[in-house]
């Protein structure tokens, strides 16, 4: 049985490691360039998985855009030319990181304001809950009855 074990963890544990989307005929034969194509696919968000870059996605659409910055990297593109291409063809939301703008400042700044509207209502019903709450005073019928109700013996 634990022979039998021995033999199975080391199958479980290449079945468990990471499996690379680049395929050997996307890959360029010149090592800067091919490294610069790894560095910015690894920024760029897989439309189809959206939380995966082109660089781990196996989608038909990560090997287009992968083949795309390869391209462009060829075609002697700079980094950020081939990160703006890709954006002004895809829009923002293809950077896996978007840079804080004008135009996406309320969603970076949602979160905030959502603690600190959290956090002030949160203050707020802890002041309301500490204050004694106003009493008014009894009426002459209700001292009364207070009164007939504690000289009763129990």
């Amino acid at each position: 049985m634990m022979r039998r074990l021995v033999q199975i963890i080391p199958l479980l544990l290449c079945l468990a490691m990471p499996a690379f989307a680049v395929q050997p005929d996307e890959m360029l034969a010149d090592p800067a360039l091919e490294a610069r194509a790894r560095g910015l696919s690894a920024q760029l968000r897989c439309m189809v998985c959206q939380n995966q870059s082109i660089d781990d996605s196996d989608a038909d659409l990560a090997r287009d855009l992968r083949i795309l910055v390869r391209e462009r990297l060829t075609a002697g593109d700079s980094d950020q030319e081939v990160i703006d291409f890709v954006v002004a063809r895809y829009g923002e939301f293809v950077l896996l990181k978007p840079a804080f703008s004008a135009r996406n400042a309320l969603l970076w700044a949602t979160p905030v304001l959502l603690l600190l509207v959290g956090g002030g209502f949160m203050l707020l019903r802890a002041r309301q809950n500490r204050k004694p709450s106003s009493q008014l005073p009894l009426t002459p019928d209700e001292e009364a009855r207070l009164a007939e109700l504690d000289s009763r013996p129990d």
